[in-house]
């Protein structure tokens, strides 16, 4: 039997979303404003119905690029964004006070031109704020009718149990894929346990498993990737190594390698979804095309044999991001 659509609040959506950080931030040079708009309509004319962005995405490019994308349109789009994380320039930090969620917020519904947000998360823990009383401040929110749902993003599963105890945590979004495996270690079985929504981000592993990334040193300079210590060196060259016989496992399957990682999300859980990203229409179009596809079970144990925590080299993140990450890491599991 086919995939079927899965809720997020309550809400059935297709469960390949479109994660919109590419059409502002991270990877480079970003896509003209107006082929974004272009990117965003095609996304709700072939599918999409889960938007997902943040404050952080070009400092409130994205969300305005969202906003203006869904005038007109607003009822077709599951809307999600997000807030805590603040950067100017080279200075960045995480505030979730309740006093700056609340005030977020207010910059956020102007920007994204709507009276409310269907999810609003947390982008990351921080630390200085019981996390309690952030979420109190949130369910207010919610009370006010400004957000219909509470997320949390890249949080542990004691978080999110201390969340889920002052309101429902209607989703979870942590990196996930293949070969990002941090969520298995306790965070997929706690959104499970609570009837949480554990939503994947960075599905096809930065645009690697979408054999999107042959040789990181043509990546433009302010691509994020640059820094993190897989694509770097010795690791580059064991993973690529990883990427091609995946490439290889896609093409026996019948399907593109990007549709390959997805499918092993999604067969994760029913109570999985995916956010891939993207700011090309044609990847937009592949990444929903099959996103009925049910994995066989020899194809997933392939992928699992090839790509773990135990073949991949390097840590998702360097040194400096691991403080901000609240999520179980496997040197501490």
């Amino acid at each position: 039997m086919p995939i079927q659509r899965r809720p997020i609040a309550g809400r059935p959506t297709n469960p390949v979303g479109l994660g919109c950080m590419s059409l502002s931030w991270a990877y480079g040079g970003r896509p003209s404003d107006e082929d974004g708009l272009r990117l965003l309509d095609r996304a709700i004319e072939v599918g999409y119905d889960h938007f997902d962005t943040a404050r952080l995405y070009g400092m409130g490019h994205n969300e305005t690029q969202v906003g203006k994308a869904l005038k007109g349109k607003r009822d077709k789009v599951f809307l999600a964004s997000k807030m805590g994380i603040f950067a100017s320039g080279e200075k960045r930090g995480i505030d979730c006070h309740p006093d700056t969620i609340r005030s977020e917020l207010e910059v956020s519904l102007r920007l994204l031109q709507t009276d409310h947000i269907d999810l609003y998360y947390m982008h990351r823990r921080d630390f200085s704020v019981p996390i309690e009383d952030s979420v109190g401040a949130m369910a207010d929110l919610v009370r006010e009718g400004k957000i219909g749902a509470i997320g949390l993003s890249e949080m542990s599963a004691e978080t999110l149990r201390k969340a889920a105890a002052v309101h429902p945590i209607a989703a979870m979004q942590t990196e996930y894929s293949p070969w990002t495996r941090q969520a298995e270690i306790a965070v997929l079985e706690a959104c499970r346990e609570l009837g949480t929504t554990f939503v994947a981000f960075s599905p096809v592993a930065r645009g690697v498993l979408a054999n999107g990334v042959a040789d990181p040193a043509t990546l433009e300079e302010k691509d994020i990737r640059r820094a993190m210590p897989r694509f770097q060196g010795d690791n580059w060259t064991h993973n690529y190594g990883l990427v091609q016989q995946f490439n290889a496992i896609a093409t026996r399957a019948g399907v593109t390698p990007a549709q390959l990682s997805l499918a092993w999300v999604l067969s994760r859980g029913e109570h999985v979804v995916a956010i891939p990203g993207t700011g090309k229409i044609a990847h937009l179009e592949e990444n929903i095309a099959r996103w009925d596809w049910v994995l066989p079970a020899d194809v997933a144990a392939e992928v699992d044999a090839l790509i773990n925590q135990q073949t991949v080299a390097g840590h998702r993140y360097a040194g400096a991001m691991l403080p901000t990450i609240d999520t179980e890491d496997f040197a501490e599991a």
